[in-house]
């Protein structure tokens, strides 16, 4: 069984395939990931993803096969959040299954 700390956030097919011809054509080195995690605070936090690689901080996952790097700072903010992808860009949810 996978806890939710092995696995701290999902992603969507349709993301995992965007991410990976992302990395791929932009020839983005294996030692990145997608970092996941939010900016700000109160009312007006915002979802930060990008790619980047690993600091001293950060904790490092494989989710579905993407490499996921979440600061531990924000980790509890991130948890259960989904990671979509539609035609304009990545989308993340932080859905009701998150509290189990």
């Amino acid at each position: 069984m996978t806890s939710m700390l092995d696995k701290p956030v999902t992603v969507q097919e349709t993301a995992r395939q965007q991410i990976q011809d992302t990395l791929q054509t932009n020839k983005i080195p294996a030692e990145y990931g997608l970092r996941v995690g939010v900016r700000g605070g109160g009312c007006g936090a915002s979802w930060l993803l990008g790619f980047d690689l690993p600091g001293p901080t950060d904790e490092v996952y494989n989710v579905e096969g993407v490499r996921i790097i979440i600061d531990r700072k924000h980790l509890l903010y991130v948890l259960g959040a989904e990671i979509g992808y539609e035609p304009g860009g990545f989308t993340v949810e932080k859905g009701a299954s998150a509290s189990q």
